[in-house]
């Protein structure tokens, strides 16, 4: 939780230099944008290779557990269509934000590219907000909906932020779970972000 409050603090401190001023014109270029967008996905990928034990890990899951990251993703979308009746935006920009996965510094500024401040703003804080409620309801959604459902709920955020809870409050044999659905949801956010933000 305290890296959602440091990535929440930055973002709030960038909104209060971008209204007074204090930052020169050219930070707020959407090419510097991207070339940030760029590195901090090689820094994602860095981090993912850099785990030698990966391999080994993966090949240890059994074949029905590939089917996980595919119900993360269609519940998603599927709380994006309720969530775009009751708020009223379009249905598009509901399912870019849910396409999220909690994963809210990247498709935040993917969403900003395409979509504007204000739905980039709301990407970050819904995602956040996935985020924190994985981290402190992870035992109470496991005892009602199963060992599966915290990991499912974490999003991309259930390889590394959220692991440590899952893998307790799920048990430790469910850690390459979480690792190999957090890996692929991960890997599927700039893909399925993008392609709801060019519909």
């Amino acid at each position: 939780m305290k890296g959602s409050i440091i990535i929440v603090s930055f973002f709030v401190a960038g909104i209060i230099c971008g209204q007074t001023g204090v930052l020169p014109l050219w930070l707020a270029d959407s090419s510097v944008t991207m070339v940030a967008l760029c590195m901090l996905l090689l820094c994602v990928g860095a981090g993912i290779g850099s785990n030698p034990d990966i391999r080994r890990e993966f090949s240890t899951l059994h074949p029905r557990i590939v089917l996980l990251p595919l119900a993360t993703i269609i519940g998603s979308w599927a709380g994006a269509m309720a969530a775009c009746i009751i708020v009223g935006r379009g249905l598009t920009d509901c399912l870019a934000v849910g396409s999220g996965f909690a994963y809210y510094s990247l498709s935040s500024i993917f969403i900003t590219e395409y979509r504007g401040a204000e739905l980039g703003t709301i990407a970050l804080i819904a995602n956040v907000i996935r985020e924190m409620t994985t981290l402190l309801a992870a035992p109470l959604i496991a005892r009602w909906l199963g060992p599966l459902a915290p990991i499912s709920a974490g999003g991309a955020t259930s390889m590394d932020t959220t692991l440590p809870i899952l893998s307790r409050t799920c048990g430790q044999q469910y850690t390459v779970v979480a690792v190999f659905h957090g890996f692929i949801v991960d890997f599927s956010v700039p893909f399925l972000v993008t392609m709801w933000c060019m519909i």
